[in-house]
């Protein structure tokens, strides 16, 4: 791995990313490129980098108060027009450099304490009331033992390259094996894992490879990959 591959896939993430440069976590995630590839060995910081390449580094975020921390998860509630489980608190940190990622709102405690406080937040405020009430639905809910009452969960799992035939399928399990027998046994063709991403964020990096394989999908998640394709899933160890 030399600089000007390293300098052309930064510019080539900032062209993806709408002409903004990504941070140096979202670029592994990306391009697989560690950390340890660029640190120290042709820059000193991230934003050195970034200027090489031809761009203005982006502000640093400074630390979270409550109420933006509030504000930005009411504004993704309304986006989504639910409220938000953990999995889509990190993809949206994960596509969204300016939101917060899901460690902060662990200080706000269980799905339910921080549905209160964002309800106890809306009192007296005018043009909350959309909020109010899918929050209220969640603090009224009787308890039940899942990860998703935590703020936020962690969730292990894997999200797993397959190959039937001539398609591949992307999809995601918390037993890689487990799942290929079962598609074993519901496809007429022989289902053989190519590989399998560990993560602690199961839905959003499914996601991420739906996406990023968008435009050659066949049927559902089902996909008809090249060669390329497969190397760049296969870098990824975990993500």
């Amino acid at each position: 791995m030399n600089k000007q591959q390293i300098l052309n896939e930064i510019k080539r993430t900032a062209k993806a990313n709408g002409g903004v440069p990504v941070g140096w976590r979202r670029f592994f995630t990306e391009t697989g490129i560690k950390e340890s590839n660029w640190k120290g060995v042709f820059w000193a910081r991230w934003n050195d980098a970034i200027r090489e390449a031809g761009f203005r580094p982006n502000e640093k975020i400074t630390a979270f108060d409550d109420a933006t921390l509030i504000e930005k998860f009411i504004l993704l509630m309304r986006e989504l027009g639910r409220y938000p489980v953990s999995a889509e608190l990190q993809l949206k940190a994960r596509n969204d450099e300016s939101f917060p990622s899901d460690k902060p709102y662990r200080r706000f405690g269980s799905k339910k304490e921080f549905a209160t406080k964002i309800v106890d937040y809306c009192s007296g405020r005018d043009g909350y009331d959309d909020v109010v009430s899918l929050c209220e639905a969640v603090a009224e809910t009787p308890s039940a033992s899942s990860d998703d009452d935590k703020c936020p969960s962690d969730e292990f799992g894997f999200v797993y390259l397959i190959k039937s035939g001539r398609h591949y399928k992307i999809g995601r399990s918390v037993s890689v094996g487990q799942r290929e027998r079962q598609l074993t046994i519901q496809l007429a063709q022989k289902a053989d894992t190519i590989h399998s991403i560990r993560t602690d964020d199961p839905v959003g990096i499914e996601a991420y490879w739906h996406k990023r394989f968008g435009s050659k999908r066949k049927n559902g998640e089902w996909f008809e990959l090249d060669r390329a394709d497969i190397s760049a899933f296969k870098r990824r160890k975990f993500m």
